[in-house]
């Protein structure tokens, strides 16, 4: 996700010229003063005496030059370009914050993690590592980290209930393993302004029997982008739907980001189906992995999944723009903006910054969208309990291959960056909100009728459906990468959805069977069940209260839900009061 972000560059200039020769609260003011203002949860006196924390903890690193890395997006560039250059301002400590593709971050976690030689200091990388992490124990547990060798430099202020989402970074032994730095999810995009339009909602109503609104499920949403394909609006003919086809890596995100949870893929479980996840691989009661196919339990290439990747490609075929099919993620990602879109089945919410920029055909001339943020529909096999779609959560991990002392100074830059003083302001830049205390801003109050929903969708009860990938997944690195050649074959039409999803399994236990052998991981590594039928374990699942593999549903096409927007957001500030 590559974004670019316009900075003050007389802000970063100031900060640099301070430099660690004023390393003290004169530094910490003019910071505060010129970058943080009202914007932050804390009134100045607690802005002041946090920053004096920062100021006391790092005196013993003070000139030491610390190397972190995390990928491109807006959030990271303001880390990188004004506040990297603030926190070696206000501690002496110099911070290199460098920015790189997001498969790169992995690449060189990877190598770290191998060689044990320390080539960057923290890492931001995705929480979806957290089985990763958790299983070959080369990150350091922050809650041992924060109670013992790092005790010194943790924040009595950092307040870990404040941050949303870290039952995402914590593994099945119950220890934080990552600090969330920014999170997003995908949600449901649509135009709002066409869906309230009086033409439309009575053609609609006159065609299907039902209102137009925020679709429920895939059926309503199904109906929906068929009904604009093709359709003059504004006196231009547009389109149903939006999404991207390209056998890239980027199409393995398309799929991995909980693309299968929404069918109903897995079991119930927030934030992860268990025993099975959305990946479809089921774990025992060890968390050992044991499946990714039918046949030993597993739900990769089950109905449900089968399911999710036909729609995909009937939906692609049908109602999106025809060069839709030879897009890229980043290539497709700005179409909807274009004005030619009626709705998007899931949209990553980092986009929101550039969806809101004035000129653009989705945007009003006072400064609000004419498009809204909603949940996503779900499919047919969905079930009330499982999650609903994903959350981006980067968050910042540091490996036992860092000396103390680095990791100490890294620590404290991390607790600077995701800081009460900091997040406020950090969120209104990025729009990747991680604490409470900054959703609830007032600031956010104000600016919310111009992001579309997103303030809403955060504020509600809803928002726990969305999640990273789970603990299941022993090797993200390793399984991720499979999934874009094996749907990339399902997209450009040299297999069927049932193939392709047989495919991914099989490859997925190659590796999970690699591991097993291996031994690396000891008794929280893969060990993979005998294989038996899809009734047997329909009738295991039965036997245990528990959903996946589910069977196939005789008629796909299930009754159609709509909602009204406004009567949700409505029932959203009902919940939460």
């Amino acid at each position: 996700m590559h974004r670019n972000l316009m900075l003050s560059a007389a802000t970063a200039v100031i900060l640099l010229a301070a430099g660690p020769a004023f390393a003290d609260m004169e530094a910490a003011k003019a910071f505060l003063d010129k970058e943080i203002g009202d914007l932050s949860a804390l009134p100045r006196a607690d802005q002041e005496a946090e920053m004096q924390w920062f100021i006391d903890a790092a005196k013993p690193f003070a000139g030491m030059d610390i190397k972190v890395v995390s990928e491109t997006i807006a959030t990271h560039e303001y880390e990188s370009k004004v506040l990297a250059p603030a926190f070696t301002a206000i501690t002496g400590i110099k911070i290199s914050h460098d920015l790189i593709g997001e498969g790169d971050v992995v690449e060189k976690l990877q190598t770290q993690m191998q060689s044990g030689e320390n080539i960057y200091d923290a890492y931001v990388n995705d929480s979806d590592l957290i089985g990763t992490h958790w299983r070959y124990q080369q990150a350091r547990s922050l809650t041992d980290w924060m109670a013992n060798a790092g005790k010194d430099v943790t924040n009595p202020g950092l307040d870990l209930d404040d941050f949303i989402g870290l039952k995402f970074t914590t593994a099945p032994d119950g220890d934080l393993y990552q600090l969330p730095d920014q999170q997003f999810a995908n949600l449901y995009w649509f135009r709002y302004d066409w869906f309230n339009d009086e033409t439309n909602k009575a053609d609609f109503k006159a065609k299907y029997g039902y209102d137009l609104g925020v679709p429920v499920n895939w059926s309503a949403y199904e109906d929906i982008a068929e009904f604009f394909t093709g359709r003059e609006v504004d006196g231009k003919k547009v389109f149903g739907h939006m999404d991207y086809g390209k056998k890239d890596p980027s199409l393995g995100w398309r799929f991995t980001d909980a693309w299968l949870s929404m069918a109903g893929n897995g079991d119930k479980g927030l934030p992860n189906g268990l025993p099975v996840d959305e990946w479809g691989i089921r774990v025992n009661e060890k968390s050992q992995p044991v499946g990714s196919c039918v046949a030993r339990g597993g739900d990769t290439n089950g109905p449900a999944a089968v399911y999710s990747i036909q729609k995909y490609l009937d939906w692609m075929g049908k109602f999106a723009p025809p060069e839709a099919q030879g897009m890229t993620f980043s290539e497709s990602g700005p179409v909807p903006a274009q004005g030619n879109v009626a709705q998007q089945m899931f949209m990553y919410t980092a986009f929101t910054a550039d969806m809101v920029k004035e000129g653009l055909p989705v945007m009003n001339d006072d400064g609000t969208p004419k498009w809204r943020f909603a949940p996503s529909p779900h499919g047919v096999y969905w079930k009330e309990g499982m999650k609903l779609g994903y959350q981006d959560v980067g968050s910042w991990t540091l490996l036992k291959s860092t000396p103390d002392d680095r990791a100490k100074a890294a620590w404290l830059y991390a607790q600077f960056v995701t800081s009460k003083t900091v997040d406020v302001k950090k969120s209104h830049v990025g729009l990747t909100l991680i604490r409470e205390s900054s959703i609830r801003h007032e600031s956010f109050t104000e600016r919310a009728p111009k992001l579309g929903g997103l303030i809403e969708f955060y504020r509600s009860p809803a928002r726990v459906q969305w999640s990273p990938t789970g603990t299941n997944v022993p090797d993200y690195p390793k399984l991720a990468q499979l999934w874009w050649q094996a749907i990339g074959d399902a997209s450009s039409g040299a297999k069927t959805a049932q193939e392709a999803m047989d495919s991914l399994c099989a490859e997925q236990e190659k590796v999970l069977a690699r591991l097993e052998r291996a031994g690396v991981q000891g008794d929280i590594g893969p060990k993979l069940n005998e294989e038996h039928d899809l009734e047997y374990w329909v009738e295991q699942a039965k036997a245990n209260g528990t959903l996946a593999p589910q069977p196939k549903v005789e008629n796909e096409k299930e009754q159609p839900i709509t909602v009204n927007y406004d009567e949700l957001v409505k029932s959203w500030a009902d919940a939460a009061n």
